[in-house]
């Protein structure tokens, strides 16, 4: 692997920063002094430090961001501010596992591990994800037993079965309720936490993500990003 590569999956920096930190003699290979950027290092037997400590190459790195309201969940898009705009340039080499409306707000996961990513998005491994819903209209209490045994959206089969949860109306000081719910599904669909509610009567007017199987926005506001741990990591590949 490229040294500059290497140092920038360590998080050192980003591509010009890291040419200018070997430059600046701040970086060595088996306690020699880089000097070019192009040089070759083995990521799992060479020795590469910043400021003399040693760095820690990770093959695979996994990430969970708050993602905000008005971001396209996409790498690149030539019209929209993508979620990768919320990350610094050291971590746009991540992907976004699978994706949330440009006016849905919540968790979002982002890895280069493409396994990680199937795993997640894969019907078959029921990773559950729950959202939240500010709808134009109540939820009939009906739907819960509904969408307990799948409903009908339009597509080639029912959906797998998900569990709904009616929340209290919120009440504004001029008398005008608002209506929430929680809905946690296995799978994902085009649009499937709408297409759901719009099913039994109701449009969503906001829509957030609040979990990905144990994962949560916990100590995050909008825009704020965290590393998993390998715990985390290991706990969503074994579906605990």
């Amino acid at each position: 692997m490229r040294l500059d590569k290497f140092l920038c999956a360590c998080q050192v920096g980003t591509r010009s920063e890291v040419k200018k930190y070997i430059k600046q003699g701040l970086v060595t290979v088996n306690d020699v002094l880089a000097k070019r950027p192009e040089d070759k290092v083995d990521e799992k037997c060479d020795i590469v430090c910043f400021k003399g400590k040693q760095l820690v190459y990770e093959e695979f790195s996994y990430y969970l961001l708050y993602k905000e309201a008005g971001y396209v969940t996409a790498v690149t898009d030539a019209t929209h501010k993508t979620v990768m705009d919320e990350l610094p340039e050291e971590l746009r080499f991540l992907t976004p596992v699978g994706r949330l409306d440009q006016d849905t707000e919540g968790l979002l996961l982002l890895t280069n591990d493409g396994a990680f990513t199937h795993h997640i998005l894969s019907p078959s491994h029921h990773v559950n994800k729950t959202y939240e819903a500010k709808l134009d209209a109540p939820v009939p209490t009906d739907s819960v037993e509904v969408f307990q045994k799948g409903i009908d959206i339009g597509d080639d089969e029912p959906t797998l079965p998900a569990e709904l949860e009616i929340l209290p109306d919120v009440v504004s000081e001029d008398g005008t309720h608002e209506f929430y719910a929680k809905l946690t599904i296995s799978e994902g669909r085009y649009h499937q936490v709408k297409r759901m509610f719009y099913a039994v009567g109701c449009k969503v007017i906001d829509l957030k993500r609040l979990s990905i199987d144990t994962l949560t926005l916990d100590g995050l506001e909008p825009g704020e990003y965290r590393k998993l741990t390998p715990e985390e990591v290991e706990r969503l590949y074994a579906g605990r």
